[in-house]
């Protein structure tokens, strides 16, 4: 007699362990692949624009994941962490000459010595105290930059030349977009590795119960110190990628509320996944452009509206906050896999 498997099971610790579970998925994630990569010819500056914050806020918010959500160590300092990368990356290739795609890695591993440091107090401080103490270092980092003005040129900021390849200069959007793809696709995947290894199940136990995983032998100092240091390495790498994208890098670029923007996309995203920072990035990254256009299509009407546009984008944005913090506490990746389950069970309910 002939059985035919109803359902998808699981039959070793390796296959439920799978980024991509079932041949669906692979298909599903193949083709959204295919369509990054035929999107930019069909788009014009201003959407590739878009696309280009969306890859680079996406590396940032995984990295900070790492550390908030999987790791439960409150952070409001990765804006400055993607300062040092960014200010990393314009010395190495202004004094050094180093090329693009050695400057980037470097920066990211000036950042996770940086951000390793400054997780220190993490041995004895958690919540809110240490979320201070990441401040506290937001605001150190910002002070150094200024003050070292022959390293960074201060409140003036660093000019750096656009990347190159094989002579190629990456000087417009639609050029970067073809960095930063590959860039982010890789490094996504490599945090959804991450926490599914040795070191990511002990970031989870850390953050469900930190005297439980120090009972079972994790050492909790270099576990936190570990999550900083590949939490600030991503923030590293983004901004280096930035520096790369504007060419100007000042301090301004990275003040505290890059750091709120970022602690804001893995709340609305979804702490604890990695697809959800890749949703909380775009919603974010999106947003306000949004609200953009619609204020440019109210100021036709009523001229007196552009004026306040920017206090509507900070009203908008605290209000979106809130709302999720209300109705969706675990982010669009939980509504996210709802549809799925819903699309899943389809047409019954059960």
């Amino acid at each position: 007699m002939n059985y035919t498997n109803c359902g998808n099971f699981k039959c070793s610790y390796e296959k439920d362990a799978a980024l991509f579970q079932t041949l669906f998925s692979r298909i599903c994630i193949g083709a959204f692949l295919l369509l990054l990569v035929i999107v930019p010819f069909l788009l014009d500056h201003y959407f590739i624009y878009i696309l280009n914050m969306i890859l680079i806020a996406v590396i940032g918010a995984a990295g900070l994941n790492i550390l908030t959500g999987f790791t439960g160590l409150i952070s409001l300092g990765q804006g400055a962490f993607m300062a040092v990368g960014a200010f990393g990356a314009g010395c190495l290739s202004n004094r050094f000459g180093l090329p693009f795609y050695l400057a980037i890695p470097a920066a990211g591993v000036i950042a996770a010595l940086v951000g390793a440091f400054f997780g220190i107090p993490s041995l004895r401080l958690k919540g809110l105290y240490l979320s201070i103490a990441t401040l506290a270092a937001q605001f150190i980092i910002e002070f150094i930059i200024i003050r070292a003005e022959p390293i960074t040129g201060g409140v003036q900021g660093l000019s750096i030349d656009y990347a190159s390849f094989f002579g190629v200069a990456i000087n417009d959007d639609f050029r970067f977009y073809w960095l930063a793809l590959p860039l982010a696709v890789a490094m996504t995947l490599a945090a959804a590795n991450i926490v599914r290894s040795k070191i990511g199940r002990a970031f989870l136990s850390v953050r469900d119960n930190y005297i439980a995983a120090e009972a079972m032998g994790i050492n909790l100092f270099r576990c936190k110190l570990t999550a900083f240091a590949i939490s600030s390495f991503y923030a590293g790498v983004a901004g280096s990628l930035w520096a790369y994208y504007t060419t100007i890098v000042t301090v301004e670029n990275f003040t505290i509320m890059v750091s709120i923007q970022y602690l804001s996309m893995i709340i609305i995203g979804g702490l604890g996944s990695i697809l959800g920072s890749i949703f909380g990035a775009t919603f974010l990254i999106v947003l306000p452009e949004i609200l953009q256009s619609l204020s440019n299509m109210a100021a036709g009407q009523y001229p007196a509206i552009s004026q306040i546009v920017g206090a509507l984008k900070e009203m908008a944005f605290g209000l979106v906050i809130i709302l999720f913090l209300l109705f969706e506490p675990e982010g669009l990746a939980r509504r996210w896999r709802l549809i799925k389950a819903y699309w899943k069970l389809w047409p019954f309910s059960y």
